[in-house]
């Protein structure tokens, strides 16, 4: 483990990785993978979506959900952020709500000592028809979130999102509006939508608001047979892609420029020229 005075405050890396039907198998990978991105001096790692569990069953995150605020995965990462001085962004954690027959999918960022300094629950949810034999339904198991979320870190303002969330351009211009700077995406996209979709999805949202976009992705076939798409990438504020990993479990890393960030808009004003708002939901910062 790289000792934490020398990590760059300004760098980010996403994880990717195949996570497999088992909690326990799925955290010693992650933390392989995050003693990795802090040998390569991150200060801040995005997990993907679905990271502690792709079951045989859709159901069986209900199996393994956790209250807020304890529980193997939420003790495991707290655990990791203290050992490391890193900051954690929590692909999505699958919590209790009301409904024992659903869970929210929960973002949960921790900081370097190892606290909850922010909750994003997805608010998109996958209820797509692909193809005649490729179907999903996360609305059957997954309760819906309805909140903003915007938190600062040592890289910056940190606007947060989930997978699905990448194709509603009106939640990431209520982030920039709300100040972020860059945004984290977990994802689990599939090959089909991710070939066609994935990249330029995210080169999108980068461009449209002049923000570092980083995307930590599911990769390769799964227990349950299900293949996701991988290309984790970070693409910079002007839309250019400055790291990826197409396949394969790994870890890509980026600096994060926020002068070149604000230089950009600057010489591009969109928040004063922006004429159009949407109906948004709650905000939190």
């Amino acid at each position: 483990m790289m000792n934490p005075s020398t990590q760059s405050q300004n760098k980010i890396s996403a994880i990717q990785m195949t996570s497999t039907a088992s909690l326990v198998e799925n955290l010693a990978i992650v933390e392989t993978l995050m003693n990795k991105a802090v040998a390569e001096g991150a200060s801040l790692i995005v997990l993907p979506e679905m990271f502690p569990i792709a079951g045989m069953e859709t159901t069986d995150k209900i199996r393994v959900s956790e209250p807020f605020g304890t529980g193997q995965i939420q003790d495991f990462l707290s655990q990791q952020a203290q050992k490391n001085n890193l900051w954690i962004v929590g692909g999505t954690i699958p919590l209790k709500t009301d409904n024992p027959n659903q869970i929210s999918a929960a973002c949960l960022v921790y900081n370097d000592q190892g606290k909850v300094v922010g909750r994003y629950d997805k608010i998109h949810l996958f209820d797509v028809d692909i193809s005649q034999t490729e179907s999903y339904r996360e609305s059957a198991t997954t309760h819906p979130g309805s909140t903003v979320t915007v938190i600062d870190t040592p890289v910056g303002k940190l606007g947060l999102a989930v997978c699905y969330d990448i194709r509603f351009p009106e939640l990431f211009r209520r982030l920039f509006n709300l100040g972020a700077e860059i945004f984290a995406i977990p994802a689990a996209f599939t090959v089909s939508t991710g070939q066609a979709h994935w990249e330029i999805l995210a080169r999108s949202r980068a461009i449209e608001n002049f923000c570092y976009v980083v995307g930590a992705c599911q990769t390769g076939k799964h227990d349950n047979g299900r293949k996701t798409y991988g290309h984790s990438l970070i693409i910079n504020p002007w839309g250019e892609v400055i790291n990826s990993l197409a396949e394969g479990t790994g870890v890509i890393t980026a600096e994060i420029d926020r002068e070149k960030l604000h230089e950009i808009r600057k010489k591009m004003p969109i928040a004063d020229h922006q004429k159009l708002y949407f109906s948004e939901p709650k905000a939190s910062k």
